[in-house]
Parts: C-alpha cells; sequence; structure tokens
C-alpha cells in the first residue's frame, strides 16, 4: 500500500505541491503509519529510513478536523501525528523590530515566512506552564519549533502592547506574535 502511495505522490508533485485540497477520494481506511513528536515517520512500527520518502510522503498530507491523511486523487489513509507533522529544524531572521521577517525550514526542507499567513503560536503544558511552539507550514499543518530554534527566537523577542496588556512576543512580516505575558516572565 506504501508503495502505491509513494507512486501516486511522484506522479502528482512532478509540477509543484500536490493538490491535496483539490483531491477528494473515498476514506481507504487506516494505515499503520505515524509520526513522532520529534519528527520521525515510522511505518508498521518501523523508522522511515529514506528521507527522500519521507519527503514524498510529507507532500501528500492534509488535516481534516483532527484527523491527518495521506491524500492522492484515489486514495485516502488516515495517519496518526503525535504533535504536528512536521519540525521547524531552523529559521533565519532579516531586519529588526517590525520589519523583522522569520523564515523556518522544516524536517523535510518546506520553507515558510511567519506572518499573516503563517503565524506562530504558543501552547502552554496547563501543568508544567511549558511552551510548545507552533508555525503554520501549509493549509491547516503546523510546524513544532524545535528547542535550539526557540531558544534562539527568544533572544529576537520584544515586549509590546497586546489586547490592553504588555506581552513579550515577537514581530515577523510586520505581525506580532505573543509568546506570554510580560508580567509572568522571571528576570
Amino acid at each position: 500500500m506504501t508503495e502505491a502511495l509513494a507512486d501516486a505522490a511522484r506522479k502528482a508533485g512532478k509540477k509543484g505541491p500536490p493538490p491535496v485540497h483539490l483531491w477528494n477520494p473515498e476514506f481507504s481506511g487506516d494505515l499503520d503509519m505515524r509520526i513522532a513528536r520529534d519528527g520521525t515517520w515510522f511505518y508498521l512500527g518501523t523508522p522511515i529510513g529514506r528521507h527522500e520518502l519521507v519527503k514524498l510522503f510529507s507532500s501528500i498530507i492534509r488535516k481534516d478536523g483532527d484527523d491527518y491523511f495521506l491524500v492522492t486523487p484515489v486514495e485516502k489513509v488516515g495517519i496518526t501525528v503525535d504533535d504536528a507533522p512536521f519540525v521547524a529544524v531552523d529559521f533565519e531572521a532579516s531586519g529588526k523590530g517590525r520589519n523583522q521577517v522569520l523564515t523556518f525550514t522544516t524536517n523535510v526542507g518546506d520553507e515558510t515566512v511567519a506572518g499573516p499567513d503563517a503565524p506562530i503560536r504558543i501552547e502552554r503544558d496547563p501543568e508544567t506552564g511549558e511552551p510548545s511552539p507552533y508555525v503554520l507550514v501549509r493549509v491547516n499543518l503546523e510546524a513544532l519549533i524545535d528547542r535550539k530554534s526557540f531558544y534562539r527566537l527568544i533572544d529576537l523577542g520584544a515586549h509590546e502592547e497586546h489586547e490592553g496588556d504588555q506581552w513579550f512576543g515577537l514581530w515577523s512580516s510586520g505581525v506580532f506574535f505573543p509568546i506570554i505575558p510580560s508580567k509572568e516572565l522571571k528576570v
């Protein structure tokens, strides 16, 4: 089954990213495929070692509601995603302050510029307060920003007025993305 998916993805992606948002095949069932929080892809419990195959599968992933699927023009199979389907493993910053632009690179080679169409969001663990930062990569698909990149991002942060309070956050493409209320920061 995975070979058929790979073949369909290869054919569909010959002229740029496959238009998975336009495809609506019948649901074919679930596949024993999982994407771990660290971005590792597993098939039948074994890590997929071929990066090119992971890149190929990542090009046909789609999220409908809370569920993730690999989609081709003729097949739609469910997969498990532990957190986010991608991991932002690096970024580049250009400009400063409100003119700053943050460009992220994922573990599968996608690039996304944070801004109005690709927001950065922070989810905090309710028990520990630990932040989990994300950036939108494709329609409905986010990348978890890895720890080293998040620490580097913090160095670029600023305190700004947001919804009537002072927040520490990040600027990119003219948009301020709040991370944490300034009063919660321990200096």
